[in-house]
């Protein structure tokens, strides 16, 4: 049974950017070479400014993901609805390419959206379609990112609508990110 890791990253000015994409790079490159031996494939969605992007689609090569890592833009807004949907379409495309596939969203974010895809509050719009998920049963990871003298609890308020675990990570580093993902899978192959 193939796994599909699909980071989630909230790549706006509202929190320590450049840290927190070191930590995620560095997560991503690891489950790569794990992901190559079992036959596992990851992907990287970055949401910022008006917009959510496939930066790297689901994939098990180490040669794409460098590429695809290198250039990651950042700064703007945060369209958190833009990211939730577009992870939600692109997980329902890979399970209809591999019916077996057993998805984690690993989602980076201090759950502060600002920026709507319709006419309902960013907040609102976000916790419909965390909710869309969890109804199709896509597990998820939420990684707060927030400081945690700033944190508003928006994070896990989040991580409860999808219905997934909510970890707070004052100085993620990859190992960290790493080891929580792993013990994740972990769980999803028992």
């Amino acid at each position: 049974m193939a796994n599909l890791i699909l980071f989630v990253v909230d790549a706006s000015w509202s929190m320590a950017v450049s840290e927190r994409m070191q930590a995620t790079k560095g997560a991503i490159m690891s489950l790569l070479t794990d992901a190559y031996q079992r036959r596992d494939r990851v992907g990287l969605i970055v949401f910022q400014k008006d917009r959510a992007q496939v930066v790297l689609p689901p994939t098990n090569s180490v040669v794409l993901a460098k590429t695809a890592l290198a250039n990651i833009p950042v700064g703007g807004k945060t369209p958190l609805s833009a990211g939730l949907l577009l992870s939600y379409e692109t997980i329902k495309r890979e399970k209809s390419l591999h019916p077996d596939v057993q998805p984690l969203i690993i989602l980076l974010t201090d759950g502060a959206g600002n920026v709507s895809l319709g006419n309902k509050s960013p907040q609102e719009e976000a916790g419909m379609i965390a909710d869309q998920i969890r109804h199709e049963k896509i597990r998820t990871v939420t990684i707060n990112m927030e400081h945690a003298a700033f944190d508003q609890g928006l994070a896990s308020k989040l991580a409860e609508a999808l219905g997934g675990p909510c970890y707070t990570l004052a100085q993620l580093k990859a190992e960290t990110l790493l080891e929580t993902v792993r013990t994740e899978i972990d769980l999803m192959t028992r």
